[in-house]
């Protein structure tokens, strides 16, 4: 083959793979010993993977698995609609701003808040009399640390052998949003041998009297884990709270004291602008949403807006 012959088949390539779509896997139940049960696991290929017999490919896990895929159609989340995360994957690879990758959605369950929150601490008497939450299994961390063992020692191991991974924690990535969110860096900070790069929307560090991050990240005195981590909340969740803006601008604030640096290993990105009726109206949200959209950005439309950020920090193309 000659180098005009050679370089035209590449450039036939290059577009057959850029106006290609990802190929679903249809959902299937992964047996878990340490859970004791099934979990419903979703699995997303990329356009080229059918096509480039020897790539290896990053794989990002994704919490709350039933809402992230665009296959799960519109009405989805309380009818705030999926994340369509593929769909933005495919569109930033299109744009060269991303490498490919393989997405694994992992679906939630009841035991949500207990297997997302993190480690956590047994509260005080008088922290339990002056919380206004509910605090459910007070410093019970079983329901986290089986979530965390059947990621790291069941879901990801059957992941890399099946699919060709890339398997090393550079190209290893968590991420989700709220409980998610916390959830995705408390993993990356237990078992940065395992997840080298986590995304935090929207996190929900002010849970268990903010416990993660007095507990864990303001007594930490050694240095940066080698973990690449991304950041964002807006300024507003409804008429009482700000989508976690003072609670993660501390997270960030300790892991720059810590030895994090901006841009390099961390990136935090602040949504100071709530959509307007404008911006909404193309959306066709029915009309509480419309409503609730222009206070409350802690929901799947704005975590679907800003979710190309982490994807495009944490695995920037080649």
């Amino acid at each position: 083959m000659n180098h005009l012959t050679g370089a035209l088949s590449f450039l036939l390539f290059a577009v057959n793979v850029g106006h290609a779509a990802g190929r679903f896997l249809p959902p299937e139940a992964f047996p878990s010993a340490v859970l004791g049960t099934n979990r419903t696991v979703r699995i997303w290929l990329p356009p080229s993977y059918e096509i480039l017999p020897e790539a290896r490919y990053a794989v990002l896990y994704l919490h709350d698995g039933q809402n992230v895929f665009s296959s799960a159609g519109p009405n989805i989340a309380f009818g705030w609609g999926n994340w369509e995360v593929d769909l933005t994957v495919e569109r930033l690879v299109r744009e060269n701003r991303m490498r490919e990758v393989i997405l694994v959605a992992i679906d939630n369950t009841p035991k949500r808040y207990q297997e997302y929150r993190g480690r956590t601490a047994p509260l005080t008497e008088e922290a339990r009399k002056s919380t206004r939450q509910a605090v459910v299994d007070p410093g019970d961390n079983s329901a986290y640390d089986r979530y965390a063992q059947f990621l790291t020692t069941e879901l990801k191991p059957a992941i890399d052998r099946r699919f060709r991974t890339l398997t090393d924690p550079a190209h290893t990535g968590v991420l989700g949003s709220s409980m998610g969110g916390i959830c995705s860096f408390a993993l990356a900070w237990d078992h940065p041998e395992v997840f080298g790069l986590a995304a935090s929307m929207s996190g929900a560090y002010q849970i268990e009297q903010r416990c993660f991050l007095e507990t864990v990240l303001k007594p930490h005195a050694g240095r940066p884990k080698p973990v690449r981590l991304y950041f964002d909340c807006g300024i507003q969740s409804g008429t009482s709270g700000d989508d976690g803006r003072a609670n993660t601008e501390r997270v960030v604030f300790e892991l720059r004291r810590v030895g994090w640096q901006a841009d390099v290993n961390l990136r935090y990105f602040l949504d100071e602008h709530p959509l307007t009726p404008v911006q909404l109206e193309p959306l066709k949200l029915a009309d509480d949403k419309f409503k609730e959209a222009q206070i409350n950005q802690h929901n799947e439309l704005y975590w679907r807006l800003r979710v190309w950020r982490p994807l495009e920090f944490l695995f920037p193309a080649r």
